[in-house]
């Protein structure tokens, strides 16, 4: 069967794999399978895991759909392998997945391009169990999960937090940012739009993916002062990390600072394709349908990326 271009025929949609974010991953594979089904590819859908390179041998894609969320996933490992296997993929490369994985070098890369970026270190678990590594409100968290995974605020006068234990040895403090949640989408050489996120507290892992658990406001209703900052800084993120196909950036605007109030906080070489999910919100307000969107990203799919 012949895909839309009528170049790309068979397509590997990998999905679930072995990090925290297995669940939403599924999730996004399935949208994604359908999708292209619709489009008119022929789909393969593969669960990942160890024998992954096995799977891929066998059924002999034209392209690896890469529906991953997470660690293995989106952080340079899969790409790799599909780099050793010459298998055009999808998304970022190796080096752009690794580096946006790693939330304290992605900073170090938003720095170097001028880009605002709120202050942070990576400390041992046990130092931020013990005392206040940073002058409290400050955010504790994974340096390289995402979702929103492991996230804890810790409010002035609080106590020095006790974190779970599938925290990993070393975590990242960062100064809180304060202000609204914006999100900006880039595809290719493209900025989708920007969306203000509404929910009741954080945006944490089930506001992002339970039904009703946040608002999205698309277009965010915002200065035009920021909303073109928020453009040009993530398009500037997405090339400074050297991000491929589809990224989608994440800010907090302290609206009472103006444009000083604006900072980023991570770019996503992954972006969520579920039916809550914010780039294909942003692709629909600038008439990309959601089959269209992955096809597109099919097509856009290479290797040495």
């Amino acid at each position: 069967m012949a895909g839309a271009s009528g170049k790309v025929s068979r397509v590997a949609v990998l999905k679930g794999g072995l990090s925290a974010e297995r669940e939403v991953s599924l999730v996004t594979g399935r949208a994604c399978a359908d999708a292209l089904r619709e489009a008119g590819y022929d789909v393969v859908e593969v669960d990942c895991g160890p024998d992954l390179p096995a799977r891929l041998t066998e059924i002999q894609p034209d392209v690896a759909f890469n529906a991953l969320h997470g660690r293995w996933g989106e952080d340079g490992c899969v790409q790799g392998m599909l780099e050793w296997l010459r298998i055009p993929y999808t998304h970022s490369g190796v080096l752009a997945s690794s580096l946006a994985m790693d939330k304290q070098r992605t900073k170090d890369v938003y720095r170097a391009a001028g880009l605002p970026v709120m202050t942070s270190v990576i400390v041992p678990r046990a130092a931020v169990e013990a005392a206040h590594v940073l002058p409290p409100p400050y955010v504790v968290k994974p340096n390289n999960e995402g979702s929103s995974v492991g996230v804890y605020i810790v409010h002035p006068g609080s106590n020095a937090p006790r974190l779970a234990d599938s925290m990993p040895a070393m975590v990242m403090v960062e100064a809180y940012a304060p202000g609204r949640e914006l999100s900006v989408s880039v595809m290719g050489d493209r900025v989708l739009g920007v969306t203000d996120i509404l929910t009741e507290g954080w945006y944490d892992y089930d506001a992002k993916y339970k039904p009703g658990g946040s608002r999205h406001e698309l277009p965010a209703n915002i200065p035009a002062e920021i909303d073109a900052a928020c453009r040009d800084f993530a398009l500037r993120a997405h090339g400074a990390l050297g991000c491929r196909g589809l990224s989608r950036t994440d800010f907090r605007w302290d609206e009472s600072r103006g444009l000083g109030g604006l900072i980023l906080l991570e770019t996503n070489t992954q972006p969520g394709m579920t039916p809550t999910s914010l780039s294909p919100e942003q692709a629909a307000q600038v008439g990309i349908s959601f089959p269209d969107l992955c096809a597109w990203i099919v097509e856009d799919a290479s290797c040495d990326r």
